[in-house]
């Protein structure tokens, strides 16, 4: 059994920053790619960054430019800054990751921009 454990969720004001980190932990052999997927009310959620194993990085244009995603692999953490953070950025953040040939999924973890 895997399981993600997300942590660094809050509140922040506008032009804030905030960590999230996402750890996977269980029975593991290989980690594959790495990332987060957020979701504002009423929308769809959305794909913010992703990483693969050997660290090659991907990114929502919306984000690109003030949230970078990282790893560690020997911790089997992920984790994304989140630099310059604006109302738009207020959603439920999960995180998933590509665990021994299956996709695992965080339980969510909140960020909050008031306006």
């Amino acid at each position: 059994q895997v399981q993600l454990v997300e942590s660094g969720g809050g509140l922040v004001q506008a032009g804030g920053s905030l960590r999230l980190s996402c750890a996977a932990s269980g029975t593991i052999f290989s980690v594959n790619t790495m990332g987060w997927y957020r979701q504002a009310p009423g929308k769809q959620r959305e794909l913010v960054a992703l990483i693969t194993s050997s660290g090659s990085t991907s990114y929502a244009d919306s984000v690109k430019g003030h949230f970078t995603i990282s790893r560690d692999n020997a911790k089997n953490t992920v984790y994304l800054q989140m630099n310059s953070l604006e109302l738009e950025d207020s959603a439920v953040y999960y995180c998933y990751a590509v665990v021994n040939g299956g996709t695992y999924w965080g339980q969510g973890t909140q960020v909050t921009v008031p306006s």
